[in-house]
C-alpha cells in the first residue's frame, strides 16, 4: 500500500486538533460558551402552578388503610396523576403532631407520601421519586404553604416545589390538598445536580410523631409542659400576649401593650460576650457557654424543647452528640461524612470564615422570607424542627419545610400588632439569638447584617411594594376558591376560608409596611427597642390571627359537621347524582418507561413496568366520578387539569389555566418545552415556575439565575457534564484511530 508523502504531517495535525477541540470544550464555560438547559420534566407537569391539577388514589381496601394511617406504614396502591397511571407505588400516612390531630377532628383526612420508587426502584413521574400530599390541616386560607414556598423559590432559596391538587379516591372525592416536591433525590438532583452532598432533617427524639423524626412527642403533654413552663419558681403566673393558651413570643413580651423584651440578663444557656451589629446585647453561642452533653434538651426558655444538636449547637466531636442530625440523615452518610459536618458545625458556632461553612447567599434568602412568615413551628421556634440541613464540601444550607402553622397560627397566637411587628433583629421565639448559632453569625458582624438588612428591603420592595403579593393572592384564590367550596373534607367552611384568605392579605401588607419601617429606622427591629417605646408600630388590632387558622383551630364544620367524607345526606347524594358526568377512559398500551407519552380525549396513560403492554379497562377504578354542577369539571383535553365552573372562563386561558402575570414573569419562556401563553391584557393566574426562575421581573426583582453566588442550575450542570465526558470518549477515540493510522503508515514506510 503506498502512502501519501504528508502522512505524518496530516497525523500530527489531527491528533493536535483532537486534543485542542478536548480542552476547548471541558472549558467551555471560560470562553463564554453556555450549555442548553434542560429542565426536569416534573417541573412543568405536576408543579404547573396555573391549574388545579388531579391525582386519583385505586387502592382495593381504602378504609383498612385509614384504620392504619398512624402506623405510617407503606401500602401498594395505583394513582392517576393528570390521566396518567402509575401502578404499584407505595403511599402511607405521614405528619407529626397532625397524625394525631386529624382523629381528633373526627375526620381521616391525613396528609399523604407517594414514593413511586419503593417497590420497583426504576419507577419515577417524569423523575420525581418522592411526592408529599398536604392536608392543609389548621390553614383556613388554604394558602400558607404554597405563598411561603413561591416566595422563597422566586426570591432564589432551594424551595421544594409545590401546586394544588384535587383528590379522588376509587373515583370518589376526596378533598383539595398541597402537592409538595419530597426533600430527597429528586429534589437534591434538580437544585445542585446528581452528585450532591448530605441532607439531613434534624428533629429532637423527644418531638416530631412523625416517621424517622421520634414518635414519643405527645402534644397534650407538651402543652402542658408549656403552661408549667409559664409559672415562675414562685408560683406566680407569667403573662402571654399570645392568648392563654398561646406561644413563647419573640425573646419574651410583656403582657400590657403585646411588646417584646428579652430574656432574663442571665441567659439560661450561659451564654455571654456580645455581637456587633446588633442593638440588643447578644451573645456567641461558644463563649462562655456550658455546653449541653451529648444532645441533650436545652430546655426552657432558653433553648426551647429541641435539643441543643437541632438548634446546629457544636458540642464535642462525638458523634453521639448528634444522633438528632445523623439518625435523621436522607442521605447514605459515612463517618467521613459525618465528621466533616461537626466541623463545619463547629466553625459555624465559632463565627469564624462563615462563608466557609454557611452558603451566605442561600441562607440569608432563608431567613429574609422565613423571618417574613413568622413560623413558630421551626428552627427560630420553641420546637426547633421542620427544617432541611443540606451539606456539601463543608458547607450549609437551610432549606424550608412544613409552614401551615406560619403567620402565628402555632399555639394560637392572639396579637395582631405584636406578629405583624415582629422584630427582624431578633426573630427568635422564647429564646436568644445565640441560641440558634445558623442565625447568629448574621447578627455578629456588621457586614452580615447590613447585608441581611439590603436582601429584605430587595424582598419587601419587590414582592410588595411592586404589588406583586396582592396580585399573586387574587389570583390563586380565584383559582382554588371552587375546590374548596366543593372540599368534602375539609378543616374549615368556605366562608371561613373566605375570611382567612382576606385576613392573611391583609396580615402580609401590614407585616411588609412594619418591616420597611423597621429597615428605615422609624420602626425599632428589636424586641428590647420595641419594649422600650412602641409608639411607632403598625397598629394590627383589627385583625383576627385565629382567623387565619391556629394549632388549636376546631372544626368550622363539613356538610354540617365533619364525619366520614363520603357521608352525605340522602338529599345531596341525589343532587349530585343528578348532576354527574361521568368521564371514562380506556388504558393506552404503552412502554413502561413512555414519559414522552400525551393524553388524549380522557384517556389514561398507565405507566406500569411490570405490566407495560396489557390493555385493560380502565373503567373501573381509574376514571374521576363525576363532579356537582358548578364544580371544576375535569377535560380529558387538558391533560388531566381541572377546569373552573362556568362563569370563571373570563379570568382564565384558553386552556383554562390562568395566565402568567406580566409584572412577575417579565417575559414568556418560550422553547420546545413550553407552550407561549397567549397575551390578552389580563394579568391573571400564577406564573409557572420554569418561568419565574429564568426571567427577572419587570421590577428588578432578582430571580435565582440571577442572584450572587449561585450555583449552576442542576440541570444545565448535567447536561454540560455530560457532554463533555461524551466529546472525550469521541475526541480520544479519534486520537488512537490517529495514533494507530501514524504508526501503520510509518512501519510500511
Amino acid at each position: 500500500m503506498s502512502t501519501h508523502k504528508y502522512i505524518d504531517k496530516i497525523c500530527c495535525v489531527a491528533i493536535a486538533l483532537a486534543i485542542i477541540l478536548t480542552i476547548l470544550f471541558m472549558n467551555a464555560a471560560s470562553f463564554g460558551i453556555e450549555a442548553s438547559e434542560t429542565t426536569n420534566s416534573y417541573e412543568n407537569r405536576l408543579f404547573d402552578t396555573s391549574a388545579v391539577h388531579t391525582i386519583d388514589i385505586v387502592m382495593d381496601d381504602w378504609d383498612g388503610f385509614l384504620d392504619t394511617c398512624i402506623n405510617e406504614e407503606y401500602t401498594i396502591c395505583t394513582v392517576v396523576i393528570d390521566n396518567e397511571s402509575y401502578k404499584n407505588v407505595g403511599i402511607r400516612a405521614k405528619g407529626n403532631t397532625s397524625l394525631t390531630q386529624v382523629s381528633s377532628y373526627g375526620n381521616d383526612r391525613y396528609s399523604f407520601k407517594i414514593e413511586f420508587d419503593h417497590y420497583d426502584s426504576t419507577k419515577s413521574y417524569y423523575g420525581l421519586d418522592k411526592l408529599s400530599l398536604n392536608n392543609i390541616i389548621q390553614d383556613n386560607t388554604y394558602l400558607k404553604d404554597y405563598l411561603t414556598y413561591q416566595m422563597m423559590g422566586t426570591f432564589g432559596v432551594d424551595a421544594p416545589l409545590c401546586s394544588y391538587v384535587y383528590i379522588t379516591v376509587n373515583g370518589e372525592d376526596w378533598g383539595l390538598y398541597l402537592a409538595v416536591e419530597g426533600v430527597e433525590e429528586s429534589f437534591l438532583s434538580r437544585n445542585y445536580g446528581n452528585d450532591y452532598g448530605e441532607l439531613y432533617k434534624p428533629d429532637s427524639q423527644s418531638m416530631g410523631g412523625g416517621r424517622g423524626n421520634g414518635g414519643k412527642f405527645e402534644i397534650d403533654e407538651w402543652q402542658s409542659t408549656e403552661t408549667d413552663d409559664a409559672t415562675d419558681d414562685d408560683n406566680t403566673t407569667k403573662t402571654n400576649p399570645f392568648g392563654q393558651n398561646g406561644m413563647q413570643p419573640p425573646g419574651g413580651m410583656n403582657g400590657q401593650n403585646g411588646m417584646m423584651q428579652l430574656p432574663d440578663e442571665s441567659r439560661q444557656n450561659g451564654f455571654s460576650g456580645s455581637f456587633s451589629g446588633n442593638t440588643d446585647e447578644q451573645t456567641l453561642p461558644n463563649e462562655g457557654m456550658e455546653r449541653p452533653m451529648h444532645g441533650e434538651q436545652m430546655g426552657g426558655i432558653g433553648g426551647g424543647m429541641g435539643s441543643s444538636d437541632v438548634s446546629l449547637i457544636y458540642t464535642d466531636d462525638e458523634y453521639e452528640s448528634y444522633q438528632n442530625i445523623f439518625d435523621n440523615a436522607k442521605t447514605d452518610i459515612t463517618d467521613a461524612d459525618k465528621d466533616r459536618l461537626i466541623a463545619s458545625l463547629k466553625q459555624l458556632n465559632e463565627a469564624e470564615s462563615i462563608e466557609e461553612v454557611v452558603n451566605v447567599d442561600e441562607v440569608l434568602r432563608y431567613f429574609v422570607v422565613h423571618n417574613f412568615v413568622c413560623n413558630f413551628d421551626s428552627y427560630t421556634g420553641s420546637m426547633i424542627h421542620n427544617y432541611y440541613l443540606y451539606e456539601e464540601d463543608g458547607q450549609l444550607f437551610m432549606i424550608p419545610w412544613d409552614y401551615n402553622l406560619a403567620f402565628g397560627g402555632f399555639q394560637g397566637a392572639q396579637d395582631a400588632t405584636a406578629l405583624v411587628n415582629y422584630p427582624i433583629d431578633s426573630p427568635v421565639s422564647g429564646s436568644t439569638i445565640d441560641s440558634r448559632p445558623m442565625l447568629a453569625w448574621i447578627f455578629a458582624s456588621e457586614e452580615y447584617t447590613n447585608l441581611y438588612h439590603e436582601y429584605f428591603e430587595n424582598f419587601i420592595a419587590n414582592m410588595f411594594d411592586s404589588g406583586d403579593f396582592a396580585q399573586m393572592i387574587d389570583e390563586v384564590e380565584t383559582l382554588i376558591a371552587p375546590y374548596v367550596e366543593q372540599d368534602p373534607t375539609k378543616f374549615c367552611t368556605y366562608e371561613e376560608f373566605e375570611t382567612g384568605v382576606a385576613t392573611l392579605k391583609e396580615f402580609c401588607l401590614l407585616r411588609a409596611e412594619s418591616i420597611s419601617g423597621q429597615l428605615d429606622g422609624t420602626i425599632p427591629s428589636t424586641s428590647d427597642a420595641q419594649s422600650r417605646d412602641d409608639s411607632a408600630l403598625i397598629d394590627a388590632s383589627s385583625i383576627d390571627i385565629s382567623a387565619m387558622g391556629t394549632m388549636n383551630n376546631q372544626m368550622g364544620g363539613m356538610n354540617g359537621g365533619m364525619g366520614k367524607p363520603f357521608e352525605q345526606s340522602s338529599e345531596s347524594e341525589q343532587s349530585i347524582e343528578s348532576n354527574t358526568s361521568l368521564t371514562q377512559g380506556q388504558k393506552n398500551e404503552t412502554e413502561s418507561n413512555s414519559s414522552d407519552t400525551q393524553t388524549d380525549q380522557g384517556q389514561i396513560i398507565w405507566h406500569d413496568s411490570s405490566d407495560s403492554s396489557s390493555s385493560e379497562s380502565s373503567s373501573d377504578n381509574s376514571t374521576s366520578a363525576g363532579m356537582p354542577s358548578g364544580r371544576p369539571q375535569f377535560d380529558g383535553q387538558s391533560g388531566g387539569t381541572m377546569q373552573p365552573p362556568g362563569g370563571m372562563a373570563g379570568a382564565f386561558g384558553q386552556d383554562g389555566t390562568s395566565q402568567p402575570p406580566d409584572a412577575m414573569a417579565g417575559a414568556t419562556k418560550q422553547d420546545d418545552t413550553s407552550t407561549q401563553v397567549p397575551d390578552n391584557g389580563q394579568n391573571n393566574g400564577m406564573q409557572p415556575p420554569d418561568s419565574a426562575a429564568e426571567q427577572p421581573g419587570q421590577n428588578g426583582m432578582t430571580m435565582p439565575s440571577e442572584r450572587p453566588g449561585q450555583q449552576q442550575s442542576a440541570s444545565t450542570a448535567v447536561s454540560q457534564n455530560d457532554s463533555s465526558w461524551l466529546f472525550v470518549l469521541i475526541s480520544g477515540i479519534a486520537l488512537l484511530i490517529g495514533i494507530v493510522i501514524a504508526v501503520l503508515y510509518k512501519k510500511r514506510v
